[in-house]
Order: C-alpha cells, then structure tokens, then sequence
C-alpha cells in the first residue's frame, strides 16, 4: 500500500502566520554563505548551492505526513518495522529513511464475486474473471451460478502487511475456495432455495479461521449471497420447477388454511355441546337431589302432624294450579250438575 502524505501544518517552517522570504533572495544569501566557506568559482559555487537547497526542500516536504481519522500508519526505517501511528499530523526521517504506510482499519472494505460495482477503486474488490469464480458444482453433481459478497476490516496492520504477500489476493482465493466447500456439500435445491443462510454462516466461520491460521491480520464481519442460479442452458426448466415447487407450497398453504377454519370450528362446537350436556346432568341431578330433601322434609313434617301437613299440602298446590286457570267456577257441593254453567263465558260474549 503506498504511503500517503499531506501538509497538515500552518506557517511552515518560519513559525507563526508570516510570509516565508522570497525565493531569489534566500538563494542569494545561501550562495554568500557558501562563497565564504567553498573556494573556486561562483558558478560552480551556484549550482551547489541550488543543489543543496533543492536537497533541503525535497526533506522539508518528505518529513511529515498526515493519517485520516478511519487510517493509522505504519512506520518503517529503512524498511524495518518501527511503529504505529494514530491518525492526525505526524512527523518522520524525510528523504526516504523513515516510510509510512497509511492502512484503513475502520473502514469496512468489501470484495465482490461474481458482480463489480461500477467506480471502485480499490483493484481486489471487483472480479477479474467473474464467470469462473461463480461455475460451480454442488453435491449432487449439479451446476450453480454463485454470486456472494464478503465484507472485512483489517484488524491487524502489521500483519496484513507483512505476514502475508498480497494479503487481498489471498483473501479472494480463500474465499472463492471455501465457497466451493460448502456448496460442494449442499444439494442445487438447498443452494438455490432453503439452505442460503447456513451456507453463509458456514463460509464466514470457515474464512474466518482459514484468515486467522494464516495471520493475515483481517476480520470478516459478513459473508452475504446474493443471485443464484443454474446455468443458462437449463435455466428455464429449473425456473418451472420452482414454480411447481412455489405451487406445491400454495395449494399446501390454501389447505392448511381451510383445516385451521373448519377444524378450530367444529372443536369449539364439540366443546360447546359436551358443556352444555354436562350443565345439563348436572341441572337434573341438583333438580333431583333437591326434590328429594324436599320430599324428605315434608315427610318429616306430615309424621309430626298429619293433618295440618295435608291441609297446607291442598292449599299450596291450588295457588300453584289456580292462577293458570282462565276461568273458575264454585258451585255448590249439593248441585247435581255443572253442564248449565259450562257456557257463561259464550253468554257474556254474545251480550251487546
């Protein structure tokens, strides 16, 4: 990764918000100095001098460098490892001696298999053979179009710089190679349909610990699948098979629908009769049962007194039967028929 630079200073080097002094006349005074100190001719004195300059300018704009807040930098002098920096305004050996190295450890990066995103920059993110990367066989020996996405940060820099050659290459070869395993376990229907999210926990565990048995110093934060699908030459009778699949589970749907309406009905009808049966037993065994102490209370009372039990039995019973009658008549106990009296009521309606 190249180191990155910036002028993160005001001023410059004169301090302060002051104009720095003009070119032509620091030059002067440089060549007045070195004249005083270097013997022979002023134009071999001049080019010196421009030299030396150019020399200390080049180390000046060399010495420091900015890190953004999402980076930290990695320092090296002559190309050992020495430090790492946070982000801000940092300053280093100019003219080469010290290198820093700017790595994105808060960024979340992302390389793509299959598919490209149009404008990338970073030259691993996007496939270079897409075709191939996404032909593969599954484990009943059929094709599958695999397109997938793997998000990562670098969690280690030291490591992802120096531990592993190219260590983005690697993670694309990782990642295609583990895809293959775990597909390669699976049946094209599982792929395509159900089995989508254990293959991707499968291959981000997997990633995850083939990145760290290499010491890449990356953490793989998602592994996501995006379009699957059979090769072209059978993609059509593939698409009417999910569509019959798709069917089947419609007309399995529509039916556990009626069976959870009809089913659910007849259970709270069952359930509404057998309530009612039992409130019923019970209703007549209560009815019975008090019938019987009422029997038995009023046997009681007749043994004590018959006669006064028998009267008030007479005369309750005709205030229950009396006050249904429509019409009554008293005749007296020497009459020898009642036939005369028996169409009172019609003589009264007939009467104007």
């Amino acid at each position: 990764m190249p180191s990155q630079h910036g002028n993160g200073g005001k001023g410059g080097p004169w301090g302060g918000g002051s104009a720095p002094p003009d070119l032509e006349v620091l030059i002067r005074r440089g060549q007045g100095r070195l004249g005083q100190l270097i013997p022979g001719g002023g134009g071999r004195r001049g080019m010196i001098a421009l030299a030396l300059f150019a020399l200390a300018g080049l180390g000046a704009w060399t010495a420091y460098y900015t890190v953004p807040s999402d980076s930290v930098a990695v320092v090296q002098r002559f190309g050992k490892y020495l430090k790492e920096v946070p982000p801000g305004l940092h300053f280093k050996l100019p003219l080469g001696i010290d290198a820093a190295t700017i790595v994105p450890v808060k960024r979340q990066l992302k390389q793509e298999f299959g598919f490209s995103t149009p404008g990338a920059t970073d030259p691993y993110q996007s496939p270079r053979d897409g075709k191939r990367e996404t032909e593969m066989v599954t484990g009943d020996l059929n094709a599958a179009l695999v397109e997938w996405v793997v998000q990562y940060r670098i969690s280690d820099p030291v490591k992802f710089l120096f531990e592993v050659r190219e260590p983005s290459e690697t993670l694309r070869y990782v990642s295609e190679s583990v895809m293959r395993e775990v597909v390669g376990d699976r049946t094209v229907d599982e792929v395509i349909t159900i089995g989508r999210q254990e293959i991707e926990t499968e291959a981000l565990a997997k990633m995850q610990a083939l990145a760290t048995k290499y010491a890449m110093g990356i953490s793989i934060d998602q592994v996501q699948l995006k379009n699957i699908n059979p090769p072209r030459p059978v993609q059509e009778s593939f698409n009417e098979v999910n569509q019959a699949q798709q069917e089947k589970e419609k007309l399995i749907n529509e039916a556990r629908r009626d069976y959870n309406k009809v089913i659910p009905l007849a259970e709270g009808e069952k359930d509404q009769r057998i309530r009612e049966a039992d409130g019923y037993r019970l209703k007549r065994i209560n009815e019975a049962e008090g019938d019987a102490a009422r029997f038995n209370a009023l046997l009681a009372e007749y043994r004590k007194a018959p006669e006064v039990t028998r009267r008030r039995i007479y005369i309750e019973t005709l205030q229950d039967v009396l006050p249904g009658l429509r019409s009554k008549i008293i005749i007296d106990e020497h009459a020898r028929s009642i036939l005369p009296l028996l169409n009172l009521d019609k003589q009264k309606v007939d009467q104007p």
